[in-house]
């Protein structure tokens, strides 16, 4: 049995009990019923996932997967591929942008090359190299089956070291020039829909090379005609290594009863992955925010996810994730130290539930 099969066969259900529970305790505390929303919704999930009612606030952690796109070669990006290798050091550094939020929310990152087109080590980055990028989709299979697989391998290896070192709640992201035409392609292939329902814009493209950019797309998934059914082949045939990586990560976190929150649009397709070879997945992921992305909502309606941040954000990196940490965190801190019913006199209870608070 391969390492993606064993870990696929230990995710189980949500642990109901613990989940009723934790909104019997919302509903002692003082406030209108359902009144605080997806704070609610957020400890009552993290209640199942955890099998335990009684929550704290998690040591948590991003970590980010590093990757080249030979798509490139198809002008898909404005950017040079160089950039990857250059700018991933900065999410260790403190310099990018979900360096500072991680920094800001008191959560750590870990920065992981599972395919950068790079012969070096670069400093404080995890090498997990599996291939110097992907092949160009547009021409053939983005990567053999067999490296799809051991892309799914590194993120639950890397998860799985940070889950030993005591890492209660794990985010993931991402850096590859090139990557939301993976991406796409991914989201095009599981929905159904046309890419030019799917593609935006990434980092800098106008809409005339958008157009362009599906053109790309359409003639990948033509050539390589992946199994839509098949998370591995769709992996394999227009993916990416960092999003295996970052599917490997979910499949994990649900395996070892951890939240996984999710960033952005790319994470949205690793999703997808993890979703075909387990749809079980789908109760362990929190998804963090709406990426201005075309194709987002698209994405998260399949993956039946609704996000609590909509800040215009599509930058990537796992910032979404990191942002999101500072929300769950007053989530279970509200859940732990508002007051009960029982613990407070404020007169006739119903009258005090029965207010509009809209008003």
């Amino acid at each position: 049995m391969s390492v993606v099969e064993s870990i696929s066969r230990n995710i189980y259900p949500l642990d109901k009990r613990s989940m009723d529970r934790a909104m019997d305790r919302w509903n002692s505390l003082i406030h209108p019923p359902y009144s605080l929303g997806k704070l609610e919704e957020l400890c009552i999930q993290l209640a199942g996932i955890y099998s335990d009612s009684n929550l704290s606030v998690p040591s948590k952690a991003v970590i980010a997967f590093a990757a080249d796109h030979g798509v490139y070669e198809e002008g898909v990006s404005k950017d040079p591929k160089s950039l990857t290798r250059y700018h991933i050091p900065n999410f260790i550094n403190g310099k990018s942008g979900v360096a500072a939020i991680c920094r800001n929310n008191g959560a750590n990152i870990y920065a992981v090359d599972v395919g950068i087109d790079y012969d070096g080590q670069i400093d404080g980055v995890l090498n997990y190299k599996i291939k110097k990028g992907t092949d160009n989709m547009a021409k053939g299979p983005a990567m053999s089956r067999r490296d799809a697989v051991r892309s799914i391998e590194v993120g639950i290896e890397v998860s799985e070291r940070c889950i030993v070192k005591g890492y209660r709640m794990l985010g993931i992201g991402e850096m590859g020039i090139s990557n939301t035409t993976a991406a796409a392609a991914i989201i095009s292939v599981v929905t159904g829909l046309d890419p030019f329902e799917v593609t935006g814009t990434g980092a800098t493209l106008t809409e005339l090379e958008v157009s362009q950019k599906v053109e790309v797309i359409r003639k990948a998934i033509a050539i390589n005609n992946p199994n839509p059914t098949d998370g591995i082949d769709i992996l394999s045939m227009v993916g990416g290594l960092e999003i295996g990586a970052m599917a490997g990560v979910i499949l994990s976190c649900a395996a070892n009863r951890i939240p996984v929150v999710l960033d952005g649009y790319v994470s949205y397709a690793a999703s997808m992955i993890a979703y075909k070879i387990n749809p079980r997945i789908r109760n362990y992921v929190i998804a963090s925010h709406i990426s201005k992305e075309r194709g987002s909502i698209k994405a998260l309606e399949y993956l039946g996810l609704s996000p609590f941040l909509n800040m215009g954000m599509k930058l990537g990196e796992g910032s979404g994730a990191a942002l999101a940490f500072s929300i769950i965190d007053t989530a279970i801190f509200s859940y732990n130290n508002m007051a009960t019913f029982d613990e407070v006199d404020l007169g006739e209870r119903n009258n005090v539930q029965d207010v509009d608070v809209d008003e």
